[in-house]
């Protein structure tokens, strides 16, 4: 495998978690808000 392809490879990863988690707390920070505003516990 070429540098340049390992380099990619490995750098892949922390923008697909990244992206990953931005998903996930978009989606929390929506119930968080919807919940606040018909006055329900987000637990």
């Amino acid at each position: 495998m070429s540098p340049v392809l390992l380099t990619i490879y490995v750098l892949i990863w922390p923008v697909i978690v990244a992206g990953t988690l931005a998903v996930i707390v978009r989606g929390f920070v929506k119930e968080a808000i919807e919940a606040k505003r018909e006055g329900d516990s987000i637990i």
